[in-house]
């Protein structure tokens, strides 16, 4: 029997998930909660039901796509009823509230998950698998202005990035330090449209972020170095190439010094789309095959960190 999954929000981001919760082969679909004519068509389109509100009694699990300012009253009510969520990021508006999501689910032993996305594509799983020793990590995220996206680009995009960078290193840094910019008239005030972050860790490791809504062309890559090599992703290709340098002391004074690079192309495990993976992930979850604790352990760092670089940002951009 397939997994009664509802939906809340029907959104750009909301319909993605309706696409996949309704075409895999152990989730049904059962209704998409959304109070504008979006709901509808959403619903329509996956052969499922529209409801102006959540009939939670209805559904054995839920993923709530909803804007952010909603996120967390409706998490609460979600994982109050007893349900598996799947709750997009940002958790909630605030850390605090982001904080109570979670201290509830733990509390009540619910599974609870966000949808941090970039987990699941197959290029970074890997490049997480073949990394040994990171020293400096670069990201950047930029992307077309997009009006539907009302917060920031660091709650909306640096926060993938941050979440990668700790996990890479399997810490929180020990400094964070942030600057925003402030530039399209279209953006709601307050609303970063560029966001760049440094995070330092306790060994001396380095990783510098850079996001940004303004740019003219989408790019997601990542970049790990190494003493002995570099690992380069393109977020957007699921691809991987490794770098490793090889100089030659000799010297030709008609071609100038002499260098080599050796470039690897390894393989790229995990294939999939990442937003069916995750799906598949939050399965796993509800039926115990992983562990629904240890997830819920790696939900709030990323949050704490973007809370930090804020608060940096906020400062530096006041005096």
């Amino acid at each position: 029997m397939a997994l009664r999954v509802g939906l809340i929000g029907a959104g750009s981001m909301g319909a993605l998930h309706a696409r996949v919760i309704a075409t895999n082969d152990v989730t049904e679909l059962s209704w998409v909660a959304d109070p504008g004519p979006a709901g509808a068509a959403v619903a329509e389109r996956y052969g499922s039901v529209s409801l102006p509100e959540p009939d939670l009694s209805s559904v054995d699990a839920v993923v709530i796509a909803a804007p952010t300012q909603h996120h967390h009253e409706m998490a609460l009510q979600v994982i109050e009823a007893g349900l598996p969520l799947l709750l997009e990021k940002p958790l909630a508006d605030t850390l605090a509230h982001s904080d109570e999501i979670v201290a509830l689910a733990r509390s009540r032993g619910q599974v609870l998950m966000c949808g941090l996305l970039e987990r699941f594509n197959p290029a970074v799983r890997t490049a997480v698998e073949i990394t040994k020793a990171p020293l400096h990590v670069t990201t950047v995220r930029h992307s077309p202005y997009a009006e539907r996206i009302l917060t920031g680009v660091a709650s909306d995009l640096l926060i993938h990035d941050v979440d990668l960078v700790v996990r890479l290193f399997g810490a929180m840094p020990t400094a964070v330090t942030g600057h925003y910019g402030y530039f399209e008239p279209r953006s709601q005030a307050g609303s970063e449209d560029v966001a760049d972050a440094t995070m330092r860790f306790g060994d001396g490791q380095i990783a510098t972020l850079s996001v940004s809504r303004i740019a003219q062309q989408k790019v997601r890559s990542l970049t790990i170095a190494e003493l002995a090599r570099v690992i380069e992703v393109d977020l957007l290709r699921q691809s991987i190439t490794i770098y490793r340098h090889v100089q030659d002391p000799t010297f030709d004074e008609d071609a100038g010094y002499r260098q080599q690079t050796i470039i690897d192309i390894p393989v790229v495990r995990h294939s999939g789309e990442p937003l069916h993976l995750q799906l598949l992930h939050f399965l796993a979850l509800i039926e115990g095959r992983a562990d629904a604790a240890a997830e819920i352990d790696t939900l709030l760092p990323a949050h704490v960190v973007i809370e930090q670089i804020d608060r940096f940002a906020q400062a530096d951009s006041a005096r």
